[in-house]
């Protein structure tokens, strides 16, 4: 559906006179609590000058029973379980292990301090994080401690077990994501379009990523 130019629906906009309130339209929500609102109006459509028509503001937000999983009933006791279990998610980390929290989290430290390490013996992290602190910063990140909590769990929660896993014959494991590939003006750099621009991609790539 196209629309017509901006000019020729301002009018519409200019009939509302006084203090009111407009907000967009949120899924989640009923119509009648917008309605029921004195002086209070909401949107669901933005014009796209580039386009010509009309577009959703957001993405929509899926709700309500379509799009619900179905919960099955819960197995009674001694009842058997006849579902394929090889078809059914992989368990990555058991809530009732042995091991209590404080243990759990001064494995987590081990493995940061494991990290931090070696990244001191790799040359190419030595020349992107030239500081210990730097480094300490890179090993705290979420795939350092994604592989320390799914080595606990494939050792059975035995500490002694993961921790020599963390440092193998060949030397402390090294964990690194995408992110970390980048240098610090490339990460400066990101973070200032994304004050710019928000999470809108399209523009970052536009005025911040070079062709070449």
């Amino acid at each position: 559906m196209t629309c017509p130019e901006p000019s020729a629906w301002r009018v519409c906009f200019l009939s509302f006179r006084g203090k009111c309130s407009v907000a967009l339209l949120n899924e989640t929500e009923a119509v009648l609590s917008y309605l029921d609102k004195e002086d209070t109006f909401f949107y669901s459509l933005v014009y796209d000058p580039t386009q010509k028509t009309l577009l959703a503001d957001k993405g929509e937000i899926r709700v309500g029973p379509r799009f619900q999983a179905d919960v099955p009933d819960m197995l009674q006791e001694g009842e058997p379980d006849e579902r394929d279990l090889s078809k059914l998610e992989e368990k990555m980390w058991d809530p009732h292990c042995p091991l209590t929290s404080k243990q759990i989290d001064q494995f987590l430290v081990v493995a940061r301090a494991v990290g931090t390490f070696a990244r001191a013996l790799d040359c190419s992290s030595s020349v992107r994080q030239p500081s210990l602190h730097m480094s300490a910063a890179a090993a705290s990140r979420d795939i350092t401690l994604f592989h320390a909590m799914d080595t606990l769990h494939r050792h059975g929660y035995d500490l002694s077990s993961a921790i020599s896993v963390l440092v193998p014959q060949g030397g402390p494991v090294l964990c690194r994501d995408e992110m970390e590939e980048w240098s610090a003006s490339e990460a400066n750099l990101f973070e200032e379009a994304l004050e710019k621009y928000g999470k809108d991609f399209n523009d970052i790539r536009q005025d911040f990523v070079s062709d070449g």
